[in-house]
C-alpha cells in the first residue's frame, strides 16, 4: 500500500517495513547524499542504506516517472551495501522509462560539452586536435556536411558529384547513434533510407519460433533500407548499430525526388541496389548450399582480416567485433556450436585467442576450410 499525504509524510506498507515513517526517511542531505545539476542527488560511496528509502524511490519512478527517484535507483547501484545494490538492480530490472533517463543523460551532456565549449582555453596544433576529439560524441568525428566529410568513400552515395552531394545534403540529417540501436525493425514501413557514414550496422531476420539470423554486416559507405524506400514495401530486416555509429536519414519523398530528377542519383540508386541483391545471393548460396558450419565459421573469422599482402605473411592478428551468439546468428548455428568449433580450432593450432585479439596462426589451412 502507498499513501500520499501531502508534502509532509507517508504512509505505507512495504515488505514488512514500519508504517507511518516520514519521507523520506532522512533529508537527502544528511543520508551522505549532494545535490546534482539534474535535480536528483549524487549517493557518497560510504553512505548508510535505507531499504524503505529505496522502495519510495521506485514508487516515485514507477508510478510518477520521477526523473531524480530513478538517478537515485542507479547512484545506489555503485553503494557498497550489496543488499542495497540487489534491490536497486531488482526495482530498476522492472522499469518501462529508461528512455526519461537517457533523455536527461543526453541534456546533461549536451550542457556539459556547451561549459567545456566555453571555457577551453586556445590550443594550438595537436592539443588542439585532441581537445576536439575529447569533446565529440562516442569519440567519433563530427561530420558537419556532405561536402567536407573527410570519411567519404568512393562508392553508394559518397561517390556523387559535388551538385548530387549537395541536394543529398539538403534533405538529409545527421544524427549519432550508440551501439544497441533500431534504425528501423523488419515489418515497418520505410520512412527513409540510411546513409552510414561511419561505424557498423546488424542486418538480421527473426523467424516466428524468435530464432536470429544476421545477414550481413553493414559497411561505413553502404545505404540501408534503399529497397524498401524504392519499393515503398516494408523492411525486410532489421538494422541493428553494432557500436557508435553516425547516420545520414533522408527522407522517403524527397530522396524519391531526387532521384526522379537526377540522372546520376538514379544511377547510383541501381548500382547500390545491384550489389545489395549480388551479395545476397552470394550469402545465400554460402548459407545453404555450401560450407559445413566449420566451414562458415572458417570465413567468418577470415572476413576481419587485412587482404593478404605477402604469401609468407601467415599469421594475422584481428580484434572480433562479434560476440559468440552473434557468429552463431551469422552462420546459421548455435552459440554451443560456435563455441565448440572455435575450441576444435584451437587444437588444431589454426587459431590462438590472447586476450581480446584472436591470432590466426595458419591462414593457409583457414582458408581451405572455408572454401
Amino acid at each position: 500500500m502507498y499513501t500520499s499525504h501531502g508534502n509532509h509524510g507517508e504512509s505505507r506498507s512495504l515488505g514488512g517495513l514500519q508504517a507511518g515513517a516520514p519521507w523520506p526517511p532522512l533529508p537527502l542531505t544528511e543520508r551522505g547524499c549532494t545535490g546534482t545539476a539534474n535535480g536528483g542527488y549524487r549517493l557518497h560511496q560510504d553512505a548508510p542504506a535505507d531499504p524503505l528509502y529505496l522502495m519510495g524511490c521506485g514508487l516515485r519512478w514507477h508510478r510518477e516517472r520521477d526523473a531524480p527517484a530513478g538517478w537515485e535507483l542507479i547512484q545506489f547501484l555503485r553503494s557498497t551495501d550489496h543488499n542495497a545494490r540487489a534491490l536497486a538492480a531488482d526495482l530498476l530490472a522492472k522499469t518501462k522509462y529508461t528512455r526519461l533517463l537517457v533523455r536527461q543523460l543526453r541534456r546533461a551532456k549536451a550542457k556539459l560539452n556547451q561549459m567545456t565549449t566555453n571555457h577551453t582555453p586556445v590550443l594550438e596544433g595537436s592539443g588542439l586536435k585532441k581537445a576536439a576529439e575529447m569533446n565529440t560524441p562516442y569519440g567519433l568525428e563530427i561530420i558537419e556536411s556532405c561536402l567536407t566529410c573527410k570519411l567519404r568513400r568512393d562508392n553508394w552515395f559518397c561517390g556523387l558529384s559535388r551538385d548530387g552531394l549537395k541536394s543529398l545534403a539538403e534533405a538529409s540529417h545527421l544524427t549519432t547513434f550508440p551501439g544497441g540501436a533500431l534504425l528501423f525493425v523488419e515489418g515497418q514501413i520505410p520512412r527513409g533510407a540510411y546513409v552510414l557514414c561511419s561505424g557498423k550496422v546488424k542486418l538480421s531476420t527473426t523467424s516466428r519460433d524468435g530464432k536470429v539470423l544476421i545477414l550481413k554486416i553493414a559497411e561505413a559507405g553502404e545505404v540501408l533500407g534503399l529497397s524498401a524506400v524504392i519499393s515503398g514495401q516494408p523492411f525486410q530486416l532489421t538494422a541493428e548499430t553494432a557500436g557508435p555509429c553516425q547516420v545520414n536519414f533522408i527522407e522517403r519523398e524527397a530522396l524519391i525526388q531526387r532521384i526522379e530528377k537526377s540522372g546520376e542519383l538514379g544511377l547510383h540508386a541501381s548500382q547500390a541496389l545491384s550489389r545489395e541483391f549480388q551479395s545476397a545471393y552470394q550469402d545465400i548460396h554460402d548459407l545453404i548450399l555450401a560450407r559445413s558450419s566449420a566451414g562458415k565459421l572458417a570465413k567468418l573469422l577470415l572476413s576481419g582480416a587485412p587482404s593478404r599482402e605477402k604469401p609468407e605473411s601467415n599469421e594475422i592478428r584481428i580484434r572480433p567485433t562479434l560476440t559468440h551468439e552473434e557468429m552463431a546468428q551469422m552462420i546459421g548455428s548455435s552459440r554451443e556450436t560456435v563455441t565448440r568449433l572455435l575450441g576444435d580450432l584451437k587444437k588444431k593450432e589454426l587459431i590462438r585467442l590472447e586476450g581480446s585479439t584472436l591470432v590466426i596462426r595458419n591462414r593457409t589451412a583457414l582458408e581451405a576450410l572455408a572454401a
